[in-house]
């Protein structure tokens, strides 16, 4: 009897320091997410915040005179990441195949704002935690792969240009635009000018 509650008081004690730990990262992790839900109205905040981790990035990387391979990459990220941020979250064209409704076309249509299938809150974090990661990459010289970089850069802009054209043109054939600006009115000045001489004529 006395062995086995010996035992037991040592399993107790082992599992005494993960469970410590996992109350630790539980906490960290509710007051991170605690600074995140705090920063989301901040949106112009937010973004020079990012911008200024892209540059102290670019500057990084001017400086050390390669880590080419881990740019391109994370270009390739950012573009993923944009045409997430400038698609609807339904794509119209599978709305289209299942006669679904679609988005707003005509003046008389209802209109429904566009909703995005990367929020703008997960676009400015992803992008700002893809700079930090590269960044930290940066220090480790087994992602420095010799590359000669204009290669590397003229793909990517040609990938670019590829891509933004096919999304350009998926806008143009469906008819939306990935902005709101607030709901829209359609002919409502002349909606008001009748409603203010119902008897005329």
């Amino acid at each position: 009897m006395d062995t086995g509650a010996a035992g037991t008081g040592l399993a107790a004690d082992d599992l005494y320091p993960a469970a410590a730990i996992s109350r630790w990262r539980f906490a960290v992790s509710q007051q991170y997410q605690h600074l995140l839900d705090k920063t989301t109205p901040h949106v112009l905040y937010r973004w020079i915040a990012c911008l200024f981790f892209a540059f102290v990035y670019v500057i990084r990387v001017y400086f050390v005179q390669g880590f080419y391979v881990v740019s391109y990459g994370l270009g390739i990220y950012i573009l993923n990441l944009l045409i997430g941020f400038l698609s609807p979250q339904v794509d119209p064209e599978i709305q289209e195949i299942s006669d679904g409704p679609t988005l707003p076309t005509r003046g008389s249509d209802e209109f429904r704002p566009f909703v995005r299938r990367l929020p703008e809150f997960k676009f400015w974090y992803s992008i700002t935690k893809a700079f930090c990661i590269a960044f930290v990459m940066t220090f480790f010289s087994a992602f420095d792969v010799p590359v000669f970089w204009p290669v590397l850069l003229f793909y990517w802009v040609v990938l670019f240009i590829l891509t933004m054209r096919r999304q350009i043109a998926h806008m143009i054939k469906y008819r939306y635009v990935p902005f709101s600006f607030g709901k829209q009115r359609y002919d409502g000045k002349k909606a008001s000018i009748e409603s203010e001489n119902p008897l005329k004529d």
